[in-house]
């Protein structure tokens, strides 16, 4: 599976089964650019323009906006709520090509205990960390902690691109006792090259 970060809390997942874009922005609100990409399917956590603009994925895919189960494309999803700053959001669990993948939208607080149980076995953890509307640094490296992916991928941070007022990665790599490295155009990842322990990968933007 190729894992592209497209900005903002917006990722494009392609696997054999299906091509999934999670959370698509306006480009006015958040200053990235969206850039049309096509999907089969499209992930939205929250109804607001930095999350909610499907009209801006090319390929005519299927929408999901509400918790639930779902089988599309061959990508089997389910919609988990979670507490949002300003109500409620909608995070994803979306497993492809024999790997099962979180997207945590616009998760605003830690999850209980029995939120968590919906993120067993989460191979590859797509997490906020820079605030906002979102976790923090500090409520980011706490949730990664008690789901315990094999691969955590930072999102919703301050970048150059960025308009909105978050905090940079930095304060999540600190957290989660790392410092800034190398980071990655796109990442190439199948079920055997899964780390053993717990890794965070820092995306660039992908324009």
């Amino acid at each position: 599976m190729e894992i592209i970060w497209l900005g903002h809390a917006c990722f494009r997942l392609r696997a054999r089964e299906a091509t999934v874009v999670t959370d698509p922005y306006d480009n006015k609100v958040t200053g990235y650019t969206l850039n049309r990409p096509s999907a089969d399917l499209v992930t939205v956590s929250i109804d607001d323009p930095a999350h909610n603009n499907a009209g801006g994925v090319g390929g005519d895919p299927r929408v999901i906006d509400a918790p639930g189960e779902y089988e599309i494309a061959g990508a089997s999803v389910i919609g988990v709520p979670l507490p949002g700053k300003d109500g409620r959001t909608v995070a994803y669990v979306i497993d492809l090509e024999d790997m099962r993948i979180a997207h945590l939208g616009a998760t605003a607080a830690v999850p209980r205990t029995e939120e968590i149980e919906e993120f067993s076995d989460v191979d590859v953890l797509l997490v906020p960390v820079g605030g906002g509307l979102a976790l923090d640094a500090a409520a980011a490296a706490e949730t990664v902690s008690l789901i315990g992916p094999k691969l955590v991928m930072p999102m919703h941070y301050k970048t150059p691109a960025e308009k909105q007022k978050l905090d940079p990665v930095d304060r999540f790599l600190k957290e989660m006792g790392g410092k800034p490295g190398e980071t990655f155009q796109k990442l190439s990842v199948t079920r055997s090259s899964l780390p053993e322990e717990t890794q965070v990968v820092v995306l660039e933007y992908r324009r």
